[in-house]
C-alpha cells in the first residue's frame, strides 16, 4: 500500500517538474521569436529610403 502512495507522488513530482519545464521552454521560444521578429524590422526600417 505505502508503495503505491510513494510512486503516486513521484509521479506527480515528476509530472510537475516537467510542466515546468516544458513553460520554460515556450518561454524561451516565444522570447526567441520575438526577439527574431524585432531584429528583422529593425534591418527591415533601416532599409527604406523616403521618397523625394
Amino acid at each position: 500500500m505505502n508503495k503505491s502512495i510513494d510512486t503516486n507522488a513521484e509521479k506527480q513530482a515528476a509530472k510537475k517538474a516537467r510542466d515546468g519545464r516544458n513553460i520554460a521552454i515556450g518561454l524561451g521560444l516565444a522570447a526567441f521569436v520575438v526577439l527574431v521578429f524585432v531584429v528583422t524590422l529593425v534591418r527591415l526600417s533601416g532599409n527604406v529610403h523616403p521618397h523625394p
